[in-house]
């Protein structure tokens, strides 16, 4: 059954949470408005003027609701208090409006070249802290745009992080069962690295188990769309679509950016991290659909497509790599695969043989997963996009 993440309606100044099911609603929620005042008392009819002065009071089981508008950032939200299992903290917008957050005035979005962003001032919003519940939430301009560390048992869902200037989502250090539901990352540049650097999605030189990643779309990132580099824990990724990764839109002078869909590991040495990935797609990056990076741990790779990547559909050719290829599919690609002595092969388009092109699959017009999601966060119904004519069970089915 799909994880439908948090959301937040508040009725009468009542807030009623709708994730997780077993979390009890809280009395009344931290009211969040434009034109509110930090001196009020975080109500309805009296709200706060910032997201952060709604942090500072939030404890376990209390609920903050932002109303519509955009947020001018002058230093970046940053959340230290932990939830509880049962009572976890949620961030969200009220009623379904629109919330934007923008750090286009944060000193850390605008890091010279070569510099470094402090540890503390990473991300527009900058979390140490679990069991938390954040939702529709808009995050730009900011020195990544999302930012996790240390982070456990956390729900973001249903957010957009775009035209950062770092990675426009990161998790990273000792970090365990976080749920990455339902996030359109996009834009996302990095002038300082010369776009080295800037992914759609991070998880990232850390650890900790049953992190996952469903129903997630990465585009237009300067470097890759997902990058796992020097994560040592296995991660599950499902459901999600990375495309035209590491173009330079930006005309950066000595340009970096690697151009990967999806990064499944990195690092020297690299550690060896059993990533799972399916029913995910890859298409038209400027190097490959799918990479290990070096990874020497046990991928699974299985009903995945890979469209017109510049590069290989599937790299698993990392010496001593036990990677599992099954069931996937390789359309007009580079070339379809590249696998080492240790790579097990069934059941892909490459295994079965004959011609894979634009004309073997039903379409190949990527509006159908470009589209706008659905009301519930959901991503566009795509039922014929590289669905093979010959009714191969191969590939993903969106």
């Amino acid at each position: 059954m799909r994880i439908v993440g948090l959301s937040i309606a508040v009725v009468l100044g009542a807030a009623v949470t709708a994730a997780p099911e077993d979390a009890p609603a809280a009395a009344s929620p931290i009211v969040v408005a434009v034109d509110g005042n930090d001196s009020a008392a975080g109500t309805l009819d009296r709200p706060l003027r910032t997201i952060q002065e709604a942090v500072d009071r939030a404890g376990p089981g209390d609920v903050i609701a932002v109303r519509g508008g955009t947020y001018a950032l002058v230093d970046n939200i940053t959340i230290t208090t932990s939830g509880e299992a049962s009572e976890p903290i949620s961030l969200g917008a009220y009623q379904g409006e629109e919330v934007v957050i923008d750090g286009e005035a944060l000193p850390a979005s605008h890091t010279p070249v070569g510099g470094g962003i402090p540890r503390a001032e990473r991300g527009a919003i900058h979390q140490e802290a679990s069991h938390w519940r954040v939702s529709d939430l808009e995050i730009i301009n900011g020195p990544y745009g999302y930012y996790c560390d240390s982070c456990d048992s956390n729900v973001f869902s249903r957010l957009t992080t775009r035209d950062n200037y770092e990675t426009g989502f990161q998790l990273q250090g000792d970090s365990s069962g976080n749920q990455i539901l339902d996030l359109d990352s996009f834009g996302n540049r990095d002038p300082r690295k010369s776009g080295e650097s800037a992914d759609g999605l991070g998880i990232k030189e850390g650890s900790g188990a049953g992190n996952v990643v469903r129903g997630v779309r990465l585009w237009n990132n300067v470097d890759d769309g997902f990058d796992a580099w020097k994560f040592a824990s296995p991660v599950l990724i499902e459901d999600t679509v990375a495309h035209g990764n590491g173009v330079d839109r930006w005309d950066f002078p000595d340009f970096a950016g690697d151009g990967n869909g999806f990064k499944l590991g990195g690092g020297t040495p690299a550690p060896p991290a059993g990533h799972t990935v399916r029913n995910s797609v890859a298409f038209d990056n400027a190097k490959h659909g799918f990479t290990d990076n070096g990874n020497t741990g046990t991928l699974t790779l299985s009903g995945n497509s890979t469209f017109s990547n510049s590069g290989t559909g599937f790299d698993a050719d990392t010496a001593g790599a036990r990677a599992g290829l099954t069931a996937n599919l390789a359309v007009s690609d580079g070339r379809p695969a590249s696998r080492g002595a240790d790579t097990a092969s069934s059941g892909n388009s490459w295994d079965i043989g004959g011609t894979w092109n634009d004309a073997s699959v039903m379409s190949t017009d990527t509006d159908a997963v470009t589209a706008p999601r659905g009301t519930d966060g959901s991503l566009p119904w795509a039922p014929a996009f590289l669905v093979p004519r010959n009714g191969a069970p191969v590939g993903a089915r969106l």
